[in-house]
């Protein structure tokens, strides 16, 4: 079983799949198709495309990103550089990532002894899959910034192909997916409360170019013809249905859009209709997961998303956090009155303090003893009683 939150699962993923010449040989078309099932060009990954399935029940987001990522990677370099190499993979990954950002990782080599790649690997993924400062900001905008994380997949490719990433190869496809969303959403007769905030959103999501408010006239004025690669234009154009589908429909108008952009990049109709009805079927069977789409208050949001992390740690460390409650009897005693009356504010003031020592003998609950961590317990304290089924009945039976 793979941690991804956990030092050498890289080399771990690598050992379970044993994935050999057979299992990988595919075209750019089925490449790319098996990609957008997945969810990693919409931005809302729900799985991988992987040789030996992986049970993914319990995985943080992120988590399923990392590997998303990784097995992303690494099946364009089987495509592009046509071998299998785990460990070549490995060694040209950290390079074009120094490449592409030589400052950001130094720290990393400073900290991770010489030779130890894969650990490198996981320290960049890990980064990748988490660019927002704001905790806040960062459960709200994920959508989008995981949507630009296939740019990584593209300019990964063009080094492969040139020894080193295109001078301002990232710069201009990034302005490119920016300013065809401005013109996917200037076309709409109807804007819906998701357009203002799409727009916003890949402001945050940027990394390679400032984001620029003035608008672009046509497709004509983007100079498309600087993409030759048929992963670059499908993806252009999935990014520009993403956009059309804010409001849950595509008009005719919004189709001919993607119709000429598609004549524009030479793909053919065929693609784009395809684009449509996957992008259609995805977003709707998704929509309800998907945070971009249920935005309403980034106070409720953070809160939804942190209750969901919190309730995930507490699943994982299930048995160990239920030896160490049962261990204190106090403690026991206290949650069972919790449950047919109010605890006074000695009493709770006892739950916490208990809690929290259990917390820190427990590593991955450590988040509680963070600053404001506290703040998290009523989460944990609410989902205790369904942990402790057994015990926790039977010392309300001794009652």
């Amino acid at each position: 079983m793979i941690n991804p939150s956990a030092s050498g699962w890289i080399d771990k993923f690598f050992i379970e799949q044993k994935i050999s010449e057979k299992t990988v040989s595919e075209t750019t078309d089925t490449f790319y198709q098996k990609v957008r099932e997945t969810g990693f060009i919409y931005g809302h990954i729900i799985t991988f495309d992987t040789v030996n399935t992986i049970e993914t029940k319990g995985w943080f987001k992120e988590e399923i990103s990392k590997v998303a990522l990784l097995n992303t990677l690494y099946n364009v370099f089987c495509l592009t550089s046509d071998e299998i190499s785990s460990e070549n993979f490995i060694k040209q990954t950290v390079t074009f990532y120094n490449q592409m950002n030589p400052q950001g990782f130094n720290l990393f080599k400073k900290i991770l002894p010489k030779n130890s790649l894969s650990l490198t690997l996981e320290k960049i993924i890990d980064e990748r899959v988490q660019t927002n400062d704001s905790i806040i900001s960062k459960n709200f905008s994920h959508l989008v910034t995981n949507a630009l994380l296939f740019i990584d997949v593209l300019a990964f490719r063009q080094y492969l192909i040139h020894g080193e990433i295109p001078e301002k190869y990232l710069k201009k496809i990034e302005e490119t997916v920016v300013n065809i969303v401005t013109l996917a959403l200037k076309i709409k007769s109807e804007k819906s409360q998701y357009d203002d905030l799409l727009i916003k959103l890949f402001e945050a999501s940027i990394r390679y170019s400032k984001f620029s408010k003035v608008s672009v006239q046509s497709l004509e004025t983007l100079q498309l013809d600087y993409f030759t690669n048929e992963l670059e234009k499908y993806y252009l154009i999935d990014i520009a249905g993403m956009a059309l589908w804010s409001d849950g429909k595509i008009e005719n108008n919004e189709s001919y859009f993607l119709h000429s952009l598609a004549e524009t990049l030479s793909v053919s109709d065929d693609f784009v209709n395809q684009s449509i009805d996957s992008t259609d079927a995805f977003i709707t069977k998704h929509k309800k997961e998907i945070p971009y789409f249920n935005y309403s208050n980034p106070v409720k949001h953070f809160y939804d998303q942190t209750t969901q992390s919190v309730v995930t740690l507490i699943s994982r460390n299930k048995n160990r956090l239920i030896k160490e409650i049962e261990q204190s009897k106090e403690l026991m005693m206290l949650l069972a009155y919790s449950t047919r009356r109010d605890l006074d504010e000695k009493e709770k003031k006892k739950v916490k303090k208990q809690l929290l020592e259990i917390c820190k003998t427990i590593p991955s609950l450590t988040i509680f003893l963070l600053p404001g961590g506290s703040l998290l317990l009523p989460i944990l304290i609410k989902f205790i009683p369904t942990l402790l089924p057994s015990a926790f009945n039977e010392n309300l039976d001794n009652e």
